[in-house]
């Protein structure tokens, strides 16, 4: 199959009409605006009535800035309906709004970077530069809020009478009808907190949020933590122009996490109660949804080692819970919670009319959905080796159920319907060679379908609920006239194949070469991220940056190793209690299969890796010395203990009871075995890995005289990847290291 998906892509850029000439990229046209990868919106969202699609879109002179656009589903036309230079004022962010946007991973993004409809579709909650803005469809924009202090996590409430936010640490609601606001909690402040999510929530949780409406609108469960016991770390943010020095709270695997409650109240502040989260304080609140009607409150409450996971049936006038039923890991694994690139802290429990619930659970050993009825019998809906991603959309009334999945090819990810009926039928909507996304309008009639593949950039359609396209939100069509056109006739296509390691397991791989000449050797880009949660290996687009190295004469390689996702729980935890160790073994079976293709240098395979990928790097170095030619570690966590809580005691355990396990994973005390060639890049303002890692590790070089190299960035946090200077540094430590271009 992959040969033929391969050779189908072949045919495809053959068909196109290309440019007379070749032009290889720079690094300049790379960063620069409009974005070679053409359109890409995103926040892709239906008016209620279904007439609107409306998304984030950039502008085409500054490719990092969004502003909010509508297209009229009957007419495929778009207009402006909030231009962000027009309405913003340019305000600085408080460090709240900055730290959440990182944790979301737009930190580099300006302008509008959410929206929100109101219900009854005549309007928009646009938050701009630390104020509200309220966008109403002909055009004109209402500035609703303006204080120097920001507002956090707004939201229209259900019935549309009212926006919440929060302000100085405490939850407010603003009355439409009166245009005032009134903050509904006591005490937010200092260290507590009532409405926010707290830092590993945002970071390891996919939840970004600390309070929920009814349905009804006559209540809201509100969040309140107090992060008192949380260890500081003091993290300085560096500038060109000076420093700020700020005191984090930022819980290191091993120490105490906030304290977590959770209320009731009534839109005013009253009616106050609080939900029995159970006797023990130390769990992590991982999701909340409201029952359709209001009726009850459902809360996931998991136990601070994730080994379970309950989900609670709270009574909203008393707090009284109730137990609905507990997942439990196996030995030697743990719960991972649903998540959701589509839906932000997708809750993964569907309630239906009947009393039944829709759960996924990784329960057989894959993430699939099951059906709880009223009388606590549990059906499988979905099963097999592969993998359901989350659920897109349930219409009951017609008893379907649509979710995103790999079930025809772990590379691709598809939308598929699944008939709650007799039949139980799984039909795939989405067409062969893609990696896709989609939303759903709230009747599951029509659907906002995001593609790629590694020959065509992002694309999004409307579909209805065959599958069937209806319309184009973006073609992006690779023609003449978009951004990447000029560059179309030397792109190099992606290849993919499978190898076995040692043990017999099977590791997928992709690579792209340039055009190969008989008798040269290639020097390898070999690009890793090794962590959980992730997987490299797809196929959808994978940008200009991969194909500027393939101009420069690099192969550039990937292979997803054990403890990466979407292949299934044993796959994952390969990696329980045993973090760069397996998947250390994988990397260097990717490399010795590059070695016996007689294209590749065997001497000049460079790897490199940020974040997880950055502590790859390093342990890859330390573990195999000679066998590649330099190495490039960007942000790498080097010491567990440094990281937090939620992700690092999931994989680990516990530092305080299970040492030997953090001192195998640990990156410092085998440094001075680097021979190696070392790059070492950290953004000075990350407060995720925090620069505590590289300093500690540079340290342990120096004191041993092993030589390294090493570049650190002003200002910049995790995300200082996307920085064109980083990649000036990447490609010139490479040209001096391994040299570009056959031999």
């Amino acid at each position: 199959m992959h040969r033929l998906l391969a050779a189908a892509a072949a045919a495809t850029v053959a068909a196109m009409t290309l440019p007379a000439d070749a032009q290889d990229l720079t690094l300049q046209r790379v960063f620069a605006s409009p974005d070679l990868s053409g359109e890409k919106p995103r926040a892709l969202a239906m008016s209620p009535d279904g007439k609107l699609v409306t998304s984030l879109r950039p502008r085409a002179d500054e490719k990092d800035r969004y502003d909010l656009w509508a297209m009229d589903t009957a007419t495929g036309e778009w207009r402006m309906l909030v231009d962000s230079k027009k309405v913003g004022t340019g305000a600085e962010l408080s460090e709240a709004e900055k730290m959440q946007r990182e944790r979301a991973r737009i930190g580099n993004q300006r302008g509008i970077v959410d929206y929100q409809w109101s219900t009854d579709g005549h309007s928009i909650l646009v938050p701009l530069d630390g104020d509200l803005y309220l966008a109403t469809l002909d055009g004109n924009v209402h500035r609703l809020t303006n204080t120097p202090d920001g507002e956090l996590n707004p939201a229209v409430s259900p019935g549309g009478k009212f926006v919440s936010f929060v302000r100085d640490q405490n939850l407010h609601i603003l009355d439409f009808a009166t245009g005032k606001d009134k903050k509904i909690t006591p005490d937010g402040a200092g260290t507590v907190h009532w409405g926010e999510a707290e830092f590993v929530a945002q970071e390891e949780m996919d939840r970004s949020t600390g309070y929920w409406w009814s349905p009804d609108e006559q209540h809201i469960a509100v969040e309140r933590f107090d992060e008192a016991p949380v260890g500081i770390v003091t993290r300085t943010a560096i500038g060109a122009d000076g420093a700020k020095v700020f005191d984090q709270r930022y819980p290191a695997a091993g120490t105490p996490n906030v304290l977590v409650e959770l209320y009731v109240m009534r839109p005013d502040g009253s009616g106050k109660v609080r939900v029995d989260l159970g006797k023990d304080k130390d769990i992590y609140l991982t999701r909340v949804k409201w029952m359709p009607d209001g009726s009850a409150l459902l809360v996931q409450r998991m136990n601070r080692t994730q080994t379970q996971l309950d989900v609670l049936k709270v009574d909203p006038a008393t707090g009284a819970s109730t137990l609905l039923f507990s997942e439990k890991a196996e030995p030697k694994s743990w719960i991972n919670l649903a998540t959701s690139p589509e839906k932000e802290g997708d809750f993964g429990l569907e309630p239906m009319k009947d009393g039944s619930f829709i759960w996924w659970s990784e329960r057989d050993g894959h993430g699939h959905l099951y059906r709880l009825d009223v009388k606590g019998r549990w059906k499988q809906l979905t099963k097999g080796d592969w993998e359901v991603a989350s659920v897109v959309a349930v219409d009951e009334a017609n008893e379907k159920l649509y979710f995103l999945g790999n079930k025809d090819d772990v590379l691709e990810r598809h939308l598929y319907s699944l008939d709650l009926g007799k039949t139980g039928a799984i039909t795939r909507l989405t067409g062969v060679g893609w990696w896709n996304s989609a939303v759903a309008d709230k009747s599951a009639t029509h659907f906002i379908v995001t593609r790629s593949n590694p020959e065509q950039p992002t694309e999004v359609y409307l579909a209805d609920t065959t599958g069937q396209r209806t319309a184009w939100i973006s073609e992006n069509a690779l023609a003449a006239g978009h951004p990447y056109y000029p560059y179309l006739a030397s792109h190099q296509q992606t290849r993919f194949g499978d190898l076995k390691t040692a043990d017999g397991a099977t590791l997928h791989w992709q690579m792209i070469t340039p055009p190969l000449e008989p008798g040269k050797k290639y020097p390898v880009f070999f690009e890793h991220y090794g962590g959980p949660h992730s997987q490299t290996v797809s196929r959808s687009w994978g940008g200009p940056l991969h194909q500027l190295l393939v101009d420069k004469g690099y192969i550039v390689f990937q292979i997803d190793n054990r403890g990466s996702a979407n292949r299934g729980k044993a796959f994952e935890d390969a990696i329980w209690h045993a973090m760069g160790s397996v998947e250390v073994q994988d990397q260097l079976a990717g490399a010795n299969y590059l070695k016996t293709l007689d294209f590749v240098d065997p001497k000049r395979i460079a790897i490199y890796g940020w974040s997880y990928g950055g502590y790859m790097t390093l342990k890859m170095l330390e573990a195999n010395p000679g066998v590649y030619a330099a190495g490039i570690a960007g942000a790498p966590v080097t010491k567990w203990e440094l990281y937090d809580t939620h992700y690092t005691e999931r994989y680990m355990g516990n530092p305080r009871t299970d040492p030997k396990a953090y001192a195998a994973s640990n990156a410092i005390d085998n440094a001075p075995k680097i021979t190696d060639p070392l790059m070492l890049i950290h953004g000075m303002s990350d407060d995720n890995v925090v620069l505590d890692h590289t300093t500690a590790f540079a340290a342990k070089m120096q004191a041993t005289n092993t030589p390294f190299e090493m570049m650190l960035y002003p200002g910049k946090t995790h995300s200082a990847v996307k920085d064109i200077h980083v990649w000036t540094t990447i490609l010139n430590f490479l040209d001096r290291t391994v040299g570009a271009g056959p031999k």
